[in-house]
């Protein structure tokens, strides 16, 4: 796994719930690669979910992989939590079904065939790559409504 992919991605949501929108940049070497995409009826931590998960998908071969999110929900999900939820049958600490279990499984799965690092960045604090990931996340819901 030499090649290196960083990805960038964010989530959007119009009211949470409400429609929603993802966005991932991709970058290898020189090139780059912009998704994104919406959904009608939606919450923020799904669309967050949803960009990692489909910027992960996009990737034709394993790799090693620096995804960069401003979703603490994602960072400290993926990298600490999930390891008691899968313990305890996909239950919280107090005993509540894990929330968007679908979404983090398939997370879980993605993430199992790369090597990912996990990087935190402040939203909308100037980050160009993170503001970008915005715009497509915001993208995403804007073609929502045509």
């Amino acid at each position: 796994m030499s090649e290196r992919i960083e990805i960038y991605t964010d989530g959007a949501c119009k009211g949470n719930p409400g429609p929603g929108g993802w966005g991932a940049l991709l970058r290898f070497k020189d090139a780059e690669k912009q998704l994104y995409g919406g959904v009608a009826d939606t919450t923020n931590n799904r669309m967050e979910l949803t960009a990692v998960i489909c910027a992960l998908q996009a990737l034709k071969r394993p790799c090693a992989v620096r995804i960069t999110t401003d979703s603490q929900y994602v960072k400290n999900g993926i990298s600490s939590w999930i390891k008691g939820w899968k313990r305890n049958g996909w239950r919280t600490a107090s005993k509540q079904p894990v929330k968007n279990i679908e979404l983090w499984q398939a997370l879980d799965a993605e993430v199992a065939k790369h090597q990912v690092e996990w990087a935190w960045v402040k939203g909308h604090s100037g980050h160009p790559e993170n503001e970008l990931a915005d715009q497509l996340a915001n993208k995403g819901i804007a073609e929502l409504k045509k």
